[in-house]
This record gives structure tokens, sequence and C-alpha cells, in this order.
């Protein structure tokens, strides 16, 4: 290949064309493909390396903590959870074709961000965007852009992920604000996009660090009005834990 081509294919972005220029033409020698196929080949490999490299920049946005799926996740340590529901709704995949939301209510150390993350993951493998954020992280996000009054801008960018992971609802409380900022950011989403949230806290208890009745009321009606709930609330903790050590 010359210099030429080579610059023209790297304007173009058509890395697998350059890697396998070599080979095509080899393949090409050989006759095994008419010329109308060679180019349907080639332009096959073009595609799936697009997509792939989307792929993975896509997963490599969402901000995951630890790409978790759901082929790895000890059922057999969770025999209180409903595995057949979660494999179902993880096959159906309807929290995406029909926008519902799930939300995981259980212990801390239970796999519920594990889960959680499985399902942002097949969304993004499946060709949507997705995020994960920390709830404590989320609502400290939402209350600085009230200082330079860029809140709405702040709301608009997290409303626009097609699947939305909050990971950790409950463990700070929250000012009025920030109650308020949140709302607005899951009204915004309800119906039109999928949000995944996990808490250790049962929806009688968000009340307590969100400290605003009313508000808490609509939130729970939003989230749960087109959502799956999974019930983790007599699940063990996973993680290991360390031997006490004898004097």
């Amino acid at each position: 290949m010359d210099d030429q081509l080579l610059k023209k294919l790297k304007y173009l972005r058509m890395p697998a064309l350059i890697a396998n220029w070599d080979d095509y033409l080899q393949t090409a020698s050989r006759g095994n493909f008419s010329h109308i196929r060679l180019l349907e080949h080639i332009i096959e490999q073009e595609y799936k390396t697009k997509k792939e490299n989307s792929r993975k920049l896509r997963i490599n946005r969402a901000g995951i903590a630890e790409k978790l799926v759901m082929e790895t996740f000890p059922f057999s340590s969770q025999p209180k959870l409903n595995k057949k529901k979660v494999i179902n709704l993880y096959d159906n995949f309807d929290y995406m074709t029909h926008t519902r939301n799930i939300i995981w209510i259980g212990p801390t150390g239970a796999g519920k961000t594990g889960l959680a993350t499985a399902f942002l993951i097949q969304a993004i493998n499946r060709g949507y965007n997705g995020r994960f954020i920390l709830f404590p992280e989320l609502i400290e996000m939402l209350y600085r852009s009230v200082a330079d009054h860029s809140e709405s801008k702040m709301i608009k960018t997290f409303a626009a992920y097609d699947c939305l992971l909050i990971d950790e609802l409950g463990y700070v409380e929250v000012e009025p604000v920030q109650v308020g900022l949140f709302f607005s950011l899951i009204q915004k989403r309800h119906k039109h996009k999928t949000t995944l949230i996990t808490s250790n806290l049962g929806f009688e208890q968000w009340g307590s660090f969100l400290n605003n009745d009313h508000l808490t009321a609509a939130l729970i009606d939003r989230l749960t009005e087109n959502s799956h709930v999974i019930n983790m609330k007599k699940c063990v903790s996973l993680r290991p834990r360390l031997e006490p050590v004898i004097a």
C-alpha cells in the first residue's frame, strides 16, 4: 500500500481495511471471491470493527467501576434471591426496549451493584449509551452546578443517557436543593429513559435521607410506576470477611 492510499484510508477512518490490506490482496489473488463478494466481505469487516470500537468507547465512557457480567454472578451463594426473575428480566431486555426502571433493594454487599452493572453493560453492548454513578457523587455534581447556574445543563446531560445506573442511593443525607434537582432529573427520565437504582434502604425509609415527605412520595411514585423491583432484603453479604485475630 503506497503512502497516498494509506493517508486516504486514515482520513476515512478505515482501520480494519488498513490492518487487513495484505490479507485482502491475497484473498483476491486466490480468486476465492468475486469482485462483489470481496467488496461485501471488506465492508462487513470494516463495519464489525467500527461497531466493536464504538462499543468499547461507550463502555469506557460509562464510568463503570467494575465491569461485572451476569455470567459470573454467584447465584448459588444467594439462595434467597429470585434467580428466575433476574434472568428473565435480563434475557427479555424489556427494561431497555420498553424503558422500564429496575430497582434493587437489599443489604450492603449482597450483590446489588454487580447485578445492576451487568444490566448496564448488556444495554451498552447492544448499542445503547449508559452511565454508572454513585448517588452521593451525582447529588454533589447537581449541587455544584447551582453555583454557576448550570443545573439545567447538568440535568439535561444525565437525562440523556439511555441507561443510567445510580448506585448506593441512601448512604448520605440530601439537602433540600439537592432533593429538588434529583427529582427534576428523575422526572425528565420518567418513561423516556431507563434508570437502574441500588439502595440499602426500603422505600419506606427513603424519607430518612431525602428529608422531604412530599418529594419522596412523588419520587417513589415516578420510579415505581414502570419499574421492576428486585427484593434482596433477605440476601447475605458476598464480601469476604477477615477472620478475627486471636491474641
